[in-house]
């Protein structure tokens, strides 16, 4: 959603909403948390029985919960590095869940080894594309942009499965692929944007520079 509508946009529209969780006492590092965990627990018990649709919506509103933690750190004036790190690390682990719960769907409900493999792709995948620019980040490199980031990752994933559940309960035959199809999309998309990042840092500034080898700290001798 952010990329697709503006981070701007997005942040102004949560602006009120971070300012007054402020004012109950939470800590935005504590909304993360909170976010990751229901997510995680809705995405491990929900998606492997078949709940699709339910846990579609659980776990949307948990992750729209989870990216108030921003708004509250600018309402607060500012974040942590700590909050930050925290907050990369939980979208990750939330991200295994999600993907974990539906691998586990395609095999044991739908017997289907191209679902599987599809969402395994994706899995991997999301993980490199923020990897590589945590990475280039840290050698002091730039790795933006591609076509999939994770706001857009969620959005197609919990769309497809959505859509899924509405069609297993309502016996809308056709609408059950709607998870199949989301699947293969983001996993091409995904594959593509691993490449755009590679290249990205490839491009940057400084990215060819040679990196002078580092000494290897003398070995203690035995004594004589």
């Amino acid at each position: 959603m952010l990329s697709f509508f503006g981070r701007e946009t997005f942040s102004k529209a949560t602006a009120p909403l971070g300012k007054a969780l402020v004012k109950t006492g939470l800590t935005p590092d504590a909304v993360t948390v909170i976010g990751t965990v229901a997510s995680i627990a809705a995405a491990v018990t929900l998606f492997p029985t078949g709940h699709l649709f339910w846990g579609t919506i659980v776990i949307w509103l948990f992750v729209m919960f989870d990216m108030l933690d921003g708004a509250m750190a600018r309402a607060r004036g500012g974040g942590t590095k700590y909050g930050a790190v925290l907050d990369a690390t939980c979208d990750r682990v939330a991200d295994g869940a999600i993907f974990a719960g539906l691998a586990w769907w395609a095999v044991y409900h739908e017997n289907s080894k191209q679902l599987l493999a599809a969402t395994l792709v994706v899995l991997v995948t999301s993980q490199v594309i923020s990897y590589a620019k945590a990475r280039a980040e840290a050698s002091g490199l730039s790795a933006d942009g591609g076509l999939i980031e994770r706001p857009d990752r969620l959005i197609i994933v919990l769309v497809g499965a959505g859509l899924t559940g509405i069609g297993g309960y309502w016996g809308i035959e056709w609408l059950t692929w709607a998870v199949y199809v989301a699947m293969w999309i983001l996993a091409v998309l995904s594959i593509v944007t691993v490449f755009q990042r590679v290249l990205a840092v490839r491009s940057s500034p400084g990215a060819r520079d040679v990196i002078a080898p580092t000494r290897r700290a003398a070995e203690p001798q035995e004594p004589a």
